[in-house]
């Protein structure tokens, strides 16, 4: 061994920082000049000596041998991980939407189309979803589903509705479109796109629901006279439900956002796990900019607040793992969505009536029975809040409404 490596620092009695580079095995100070022992001194030479001694060689070879069998078994290691990242379950029990489901419902036969950025179909917990078609409205490539969002919007609206692995969503079983209409920032650059969209969704993918987590401020983006609204009245005058994001403008808000507006369209807040509702969630006005009308029941805005903060949901199959937190009223519309979906599976035929169409007045019942059934901390019925709506989701007691005005019994 060179006679470096026995060296080591001493400090002098006269200045303890001055250090004095020693060989160990020389004589030394003796304890008595720092007025301890010599066993005292050789420790306050080394101080860590008995450390390197229990721990050199082998406490280095046993931790180069564990770094080294972690980084193999990460892989291992990381798929038990995230079932234990934190999840969104509170918003599904708290909504009801679990109790529907407990009861067997599951969405199967009712068809959702979502307008939005598009869908990570290789994501597992989307891999077996129904998808009942994908059309690129965006840049016209249609050849494969993806979804082009920089913040992967549409990935996890999907999976708020429809995952079936590492959580389970809403309505897994519903029949899922897939419009890509909006661009890599959620915005869709040109007003025909979104148009164009939802009458896809109507025409040619013959939706019972359009989700639109979607939607710019009144005034701006989407006027009141667009070609999105008008889709959107088309798609009312067919029968078919659309749910949209109320906007995260916040209590300031003239009104919520286009298209959410509309009168027969369900407009969707966002509260907190705390049940709160959530600062940016807009308010709504009293006015219908249609008509220049007060709103009245069951139709004003928002209809519903639903969660929408921090909710845990499938994001881009490039993230390890594949999962991200998101808020907003995007995130509320979806558990509306998934909720009517199940609500639909069990009562769509009864609601349609003996024509089998669902005309204004049955879709007007809907929204009676949501107004009805919402939670809130009034306990007038139909009381309404420019930010809470009629109060927050609760799904179970929308289908006891909608069954009592169909009269054919309660649900337990």
């Amino acid at each position: 061994m060179p006679i470096i490596d026995r060296l080591e620092l001493m400090p002098e009695p006269e200045d303890p920082r001055l250090l004095t580079t020693v060989d160990p095995r020389a004589p030394g100070y003796p304890g008595s000049a720092y007025g301890i022992t010599d066993e005292e001194a050789r420790r306050l030479r080394w101080p860590l000596d008995p450390l390197k001694e229990a721990l050199w060689p082998w406490g280095a070879v046993f931790f180069s041998i564990g770094t080294v069998a972690l980084l193999l078994a990460w892989p291992f290691v990381d798929s038990y991980l995230t079932p234990l990242l934190p999840d969104s379950e509170w918003a599904y029990e708290t909504t009801g939407i679990r109790e529907l489901q407990d009861g067997g419902l599951t969405g199967e036969g009712v068809s959702v189309c979502i307008v939005d950025t598009g869908l990570d179909i290789l994501h597992p917990d989307l891999s077996d979803i129904n998808i009942a078609g994908f059309r690129d409205f965006f840049d016209e490539s249609n050849q494969e589903i993806k979804d082009i969002g920089s913040e992967y919007h549409g990935t996890m609206m999907v999976g708020i509705l429809a995952s079936n692995g590492t959580f389970l969503g809403a309505a897994p079983e519903a029949s899922i479109s897939i419009a890509l209409a909006l661009g890599p920032e959620g915005s869709s650059g040109q007003q025909d796109r979104v148009s164009l969209a939802i009458r896809w969704c109507r025409i040619t993918q013959e939706a019972d629901i359009i989700s639109l987590s979607l939607g710019s401020d009144p005034g701006q983006g989407m006027g009141i006279e667009t070609e999105t609204v008008t889709a959107v009245q088309e798609a009312l005058d067919e029968g078919i439900f659309v749910i949209a994001a109320a906007g995260n403008t916040g209590a300031d808000s003239s009104d919520v956002s286009v298209p959410a507006n509309i009168e027969g369209v369900i407009a969707v807040g966002a509260y907190r796990s705390s049940g709160t509702i959530w600062p940016d969630s807009a308010s709504g006005s009293d006015i219908d900019p249609y008509t220049g009308q007060s709103r009245e029941y069951p139709h004003q805005k928002p209809e519903i607040i639903a969660p929408g903060v921090n909710i845990f949901s499938t994001a881009s199959t490039e993230l390890d793992p594949p999962y991200a937190y998101s808020s907003g009223t995007s995130d509320s519309t979806v558990f509306v969505t998934g909720a009517l979906a199940l609500i639909l599976e069990q009562f769509g035929d009864e609601i349609a009536g003996e024509d089998g169409k669902i005309d204004s007045e049955e879709m007007a019942m809907v929204k009676r029975a949501l107004a009805n059934s919402a939670n809130q901390e009034s306990s007038s019925v139909g009381n309404h809040s420019s930010r809470l709506g009629y109060g927050s989701l609760n799904a179970m007691e929308w289908a006891n409404q909608l069954s009592f005005q169909l009269n054919i019994g309660l649900q337990q």
